[in-house]
């Protein structure tokens, strides 16, 4: 027998079918390969033969034999999903065997232990159980329709049943009402009248649902669908707002995200009231969705389910979210496989979204329809002045178009047929008069996808319109993000087609390609107004100048259009950039310097956050590669749009005082400005500037410390931070301290700056990191520096996690009392790290394998060591000891992480203060680096200090090695 569930299934694989056949009920659905009923029934029966009157050890029997049938029953529907694939499928095969082990359950107890009971109460299925589909770990929501004054033996059978269910495991959710409370209730309550609107009987009086069905229908329905579609629009845009409204977040929610299963319910649900179907397929028959758009719906809903349900069953949980941890199983369950530039799990995620975006494109067909409906309509005098009111009004310069309640609509339906260059022309138009759209223009858009030809794309007036809404000075993100949804960017601009819903499986990129490059467009123009000084203000400050908008807003738009390609993506962009700018009517200057920055995006972040930008070297060589002051303006603006749209969180005042530094160091070395003083020279200055401050502390005290520094420090330091780090060591020696710590926050920056102050040690700054580590601070940057008499003053920037500053400062507080501590013995560090460990799960989701890269060209002093690889909990103590233990000196270090993986930097010489050029040594210093990232064990990790407590030679030896290796 053919059911409805059946015809679903083959139009979803696009088998064309007879659309009008009626729909048939539930029980006529047969799914015995998972069920034997008739022996489930046998089973049951001879248990009351074996048991009797014996109604505890009955029950205790009853519930073995149903938990058993419903285990294999659902291990069996999923062997059939890893067979067949379709996600629809087994949501109905776990329906169907809920309801016959609810119907067995049923009978059993109205036959054999409430026996008075049959037919004096139905049981209704209701929520997503009521529409047929049924995930493995979803709640059973039942409604138990009771006879006007049940007894109290119809409460009791179904407690028996309920707590039968609770006990096999389920998470029922029940309500026990009459018809008359359930249409008074769906009357002043939504959540009610959805329910009951999905309500489907599976057992019982079935004259109680089939009254109930009558009777809604009759006194709620009628006359109340534009009421019903408001408030469910409502609440689907509520929920989106909660989940951030985008349906491109890379860890989406299956059932409550944007484009997820919600949505396709909201539709379903809203079809249901208005149009009363009882099945998506007569929306066809309707004229409401088109027999291809109908196709697009069962597919996209076969999908989601075939996610979820592999999801449940992946994590044997009723788990709704698509996080990494599992993203590449479901993958594998799917049958996705790599494709060059493109992992299997990239590839499965592109798919999930291209579907999300197919349901926002039903929706807005959907929603289109209704409101031509609705206008159709209304009835007598109201509807001759509503239509009087709501009439279109002319657009001023534009006959393709009209204006439709503050929405422009089309003139014409055959607008594009006669003008394709009108599907670019209707968003110009939109932004320039500020209109939004109307639901009937996208659908036409849509549906006109095929007219937007390469004679289209080559078209100068199409191209012109382009770059006009692009660089608009209006809003240019939601005109861009509207052509992106209504599929006319990705036709526009294949190369964008091509990243459109393509996700990075990393946890840095917190959105597909093709949003965060949208989102970018809107930070650029956020900037371009003058807005959010507060967050970047040296950008704020240099955009009013800058020459050449079109090229800066192209180059934001394409810097990462290459992504999911073999090639560097900043290569492959850069050449999309230079076939691009001449279409786009750039001139070939403009599309040089386009084809430039998309290539350099990355640059001066990665300089900014894995350099030290105190080394003169890094900044000679930043100016070799931007040339430019106008090239450094539009490159830093670029910077500071891609990490603003990267995610929320991503981007903090570190990250930009890092840049500004950059920024204010290059512009002085390209405009002729860099001092040829000698470091000698400049060194002795900083040093007479020191003492020079110091005029209110005796003249003792001031020759002493400020001659504690070599010359790195009083050459990078600045001068307000040198007098607080002499008061804090006059202040710790007058206190008799061999250690100490002092804190300062600055939330501008977001960052939090600990001063350690310690006898010197070839340790330290592992301990320091493994006690930042314990305290779960994360490190963005050290600075090393050694006094002239043997200790060491360290710097260590963590990234601020506090909002107030009394806040933050107390936290702050409580590291530094954990770096004293692990410093002194009074806590042993393996230890610490091992109790912040315990309860951390390991990354399982991510393979990073790791790199380590040596350059003695970085820096004219040190050799620079890159590490990057898989970040985890005390990562950065680990490598700094390998680093102590092969005796390598650490001057700075940079510590950068992006998501899941991190960049650390670390600026090194020998014992000797001398660059590390043996190959052998080197060689040596990579396997180690690598073994340790790697997490091998290693036996440098069990000789880890417990503390820092050096004697008094190896203190004076470190400090003539420092002495040396600063003169």
């Amino acid at each position: 027998m053919q059911t409805k569930r059946q015809v679903r299934q083959e139009v979803a694989s696009g088998n064309d079918q007879d659309l009008s056949r009626p729909r048939m009920a539930t029980n006529d659905t047969d799914f015995s390969d998972i069920l034997d009923v008739a022996a489930l029934r046998a089973e049951c029966k001879a248990l009351v033969e074996h048991y009797g009157a014996k109604k505890d050890e009955l029950r205790g029997a009853l519930l073995a034999v149903l938990k058993k049938a419903s285990q294999d029953g659902r291990e069996k529907a999923k062997t059939l999903l890893f067979e067949d694939g379709s996600g629809l499928r087994c949501a109905y095969r776990i329906s169907w065997l809920q309801d016959q082990l609810i119907t067995v359950l049923y009978d059993f107890v109205v036959g054999h232990i409430f026996a008075k009971q049959k037919d004096r109460f139905a049981i209704t299925a209701v929520g997503g159980y009521g529409r047929d589909t049924l995930a493995p770990g979803s709640d059973i929501d039942l409604l138990f329709l009771f006879l006007p004054k049940p007894e109290d033996d119809t409460h009791k059978a179904v407690e028996f049943i309920l707590y039968v269910l609770w006990d096999m495991g389920f998470k029922v959710g029940h309500a026990t009402r009459t018809v008359d409370e359930c249409i008074r209730l769906s009357k002043s309550d939504m959540t009610i009248r959805t329910a009951i609107l999905e309500m489907r009987y599976i057992c019982g009086l079935e004259q109680l649902a089939r009254e109930l069905e009558t009777r809604f229908d009759k006194e709620v329905v009628t006359n109340t669908g534009p009421e019903f579609i408001a408030a469910k629009l409502a609440e689907r845009d509520e929920r989106h707002r909660k989940a951030g409204d985008t349906r491109y977040l890379v860890e989406p929610n299956v059932k409550e995200g944007k484009g997820g299963l919600r949505d396709m319910h909201t539709l379903f649900w809203i079809s249901k009231y208005y149009y009363h179907v009882r099945d998506p397929a007569e929306l066809v028959k309707l004229g409401v969705l088109s027999r291809q758009e109908y196709h697009l719906f069962m597919k996209a809903e076969d999908f989601l389910w075939a996610v979820r349900c592999h999801m449940h069953f992946l994590t044997n949980k009723a788990e709704e979210r698509l996080s990494f941890d599992i993203q590449r199983e479901i993958a594998a369950a799917l049958g996705y496989n790599p494709r060059p530039g493109l992992s299997a799990v990239e590839r499965f995620m592109k798919h999930y979204f291209l579907v999300a975006k197919d349901v926002g494109d039903l929706t807005r067909i959907l929603c289109a329809a209704l409101e031509d409906q609705q206008a159709k309509a209304t009835p007598g005098l109201t509807g001759v002045l509503s239509r009087f009111a709501h009439r279109s009004r002319k657009i001023p310069g534009s006959i393709e178009f009209v204006e439709d309640r503050g929405r422009i609509a089309l003139a014409n339906p055959d607008v594009f047929k006669r003008d394709p260059v009108s599907l670019i022309r209707l968003f110009h138009v939109a932004d320039i008069n500020g209109l939004e759209f109307h639901p009937d223009a996208l659908k036409r858009v849509t549906r006109s996808l095929s007219l937007i030809d390469n004679e289209l794309r080559d078209n100068e007036e199409a191209n012109r319109l382009f770059l006009a809404i692009l660089t608009s000075r209006r809003d240019p993100a939601l005109i861009l993000r509207r052509m992106n949804e209504a599929g006319v960017l990705g036709r526009f601009i294949p190369e964008f087609g091509k990243i459109v819903s393509m996700m990075q499986f990393s946890m840095y990129h917190h959105y597909t390609v093709d949003e965060h490059l949208i989102r970018a467009v809107d930070v650029l123009s956020e900037i371009d107004k003058g807005k959010a000084n507060d967050i970047h203000p040296l950008v704020n400050q240099l955009m009013p100048g800058i020459e050449d908008r079109d090229a800066l807003y192209v180059a934001v738009l394409l810097h990462d259009i290459a992504k999911g390609r073999q090639e560097d993506h900043s290569i492959a962009g850069a050449k999309v950039a230079r076939k691009l700018g001449p279409r786009f009517g750039l001139s070939p200057k403009q599309t040089e310097l386009v084809v430039w920055l998309v290539e350099e995006h990355l640059t001066m972040s990665m300089v900014a956050q894995t350099r030290d930008l105190t080394d003169r070297k890094t900044i000679t060589d930043f100016a070799d590669r931007v040339q430019s002051l106008e090239r450094l303006k539009m490159l830093l603006i670029l910077t500071v749009c891609d990490t603003r749209a990267v995610g929320p969180g991503v981007w903090n005042g570190w990250k930009g005082q890092l840049l500004r530094t950059l920024y204010y160091e290059t512009e002085l070395l390209l405009a002729g400005g860099f001092s040829e003083v000698s470091r000698k020279e400049r060194a002795k200055s900083a040093a007479d500037a020191l003492f020079n401050v110091l005029s209110d502390w005796s003249q003792k005290d001031r020759k002493t410390y400020s001659k504690l520094h070599y010359q790195p420090y009083l050459l990078s330091v600045p001068l307000e931070d040198q007098v607080r780090h002499t008061q804090f060591i006059r202040q710790t020696d007058k206190a008799g301290q061999a250690l100490a710590t002092m804190v300062r926050t600055d939330s501008f920056h977001a960052i939090t700056e600990i001063t350690v102050l310690s006898p010197d040690h070839p340790r330290l700054l592992t301990v320091i990191a493994g006690a930042c580590a314990a305290a779960g601070a994360n490190i963005a940057d050290a600075q090393i520096f050694t006094t002239s008499d043997g200790r060491a003053l360290d710097t260590i920037h963590i990234n601020r996690e506090f909002s107030d500053d009394a806040d933050e400062l107390r936290r702050a507080a409580t590291i530094g009392k954990m770096i004293e501590d692990v410093l002194s013995g009074r806590k042993r560090l393996p230890e610490v790290i091992a109790t912040r460990t315990k309860n951390r799960r390991k990354n399982k989701a991510f393979v990073i394998p790791p790199s380590v890269t040596m350059s003695n060209t970085l820096s004219n002093k040190f050799t620079v060591i890159e590490v990057e690889c898989l970040d985890r909990t005390g990562l950065l103590s680990e490598i700094t000891a390998v680093l102590s233990d092969l005796s390598l000196d650490i001057q700075s270090a940079r510590i950068t992480t992006f998501g899941e993986k991190v960049i650390d930097t670390f600026y090194v010489t020998d014992l000797v203060g001398q660059k590390i050029t043996n190959d052998n040594k080197r060689g040596n210093i990579i396997a180690r680096l690598k073994a340790v990232m790697a997490g091998e064990e290693d036996e440098l990790r069990q000789r880890m200090p417990s503390g820092i407590i050096a004697p008094s030679n190896t203190r004076l030896l470190n400090a003539d090695k420092k002495a040396g290796s600063a003169a």
